[in-house]
């Protein structure tokens, strides 16, 4: 038994929504070859947004699956869901089961090199609906993912590992920003997970 694993129960955010963080929930072997799946079977395509009017293609892809043909818009660029692949299948049931919530969709994440990361922004697409659950899975290399209060600017930081699950609920989308920092240290890929629910 690890004695200094995540708990889950806990809340790493002081206020004003919710994040559990379960650290890896599968072997390295499982996360790595989990990870090659990922990166050979998933439709990547780059990224797109439309900002201030400008179209910007991102170096960061990234692909769109559900339970059907859902349309989900954000960055001003609408974005139709494939079906599930076999591993991607596996992973929303393990979700499922460890967070008691259920998802009927999944946004893909995949970051080349610590050279690409993620603005500070919320997933509160009305899409998504309100204080909605989103379950991230993380693959590869380690990458730090930081919260930011809408008001008080408050910041939590936690490294995510590979093999890992992160949850965030409650009002978390109203009241707090997140990103995925930029490092020149980190060389190796990172694939993440990001399984929501579209209210239909």
């Amino acid at each position: 038994m690890n004695l200094f694993a995540p708990d889950p129960q806990s809340n790493l955010l002081p206020f004003d929504g919710i994040v559990n963080y379960y650290g890896a929930i599968m072997s390295h072997e499982q996360a790595t070859s989990y990870l090659n799946a990922l990166l050979e079977n998933i439709e990547w395509k780059n990224d797109e947004a439309i900002i201030y009017g400008k179209h910007i293609i991102t170096k960061r892809k990234v692909a769109w699956y559900g339970d059907q043909n859902f349309s989900y818009t954000y960055s001003n660029t609408t974005k139709q869901a494939l079906s599930w692949t076999k591993e991607l299948l596996e992973l929303k049931q393990l979700a499922e089961k460890l967070t008691g919530d259920s998802f009927n969709s999944c946004l893909l994440n995949l970051y080349h090199s610590g050279e690409e990361g993620m603005a500070w922004h919320s997933d509160d697409e009305k899409a998504l609906g309100l204080n909605t659950c989103i379950a991230s899975m993380s693959f590869g290399a380690e990458r730090k993912f930081s919260f930011k209060h809408k008001v008080s600017k408050d910041t939590v930081t936690q490294t995510l590992e590979n093999g890992s699950l992160l949850v965030m609920k409650g009002a978390t989308q109203t009241n707090w920003l997140h990103s995925l920092p930029k490092t020149t240290k980190v060389r190796a890929p990172r694939v993440n997970l990001t399984f929501r629910t579209i209210v239909l």
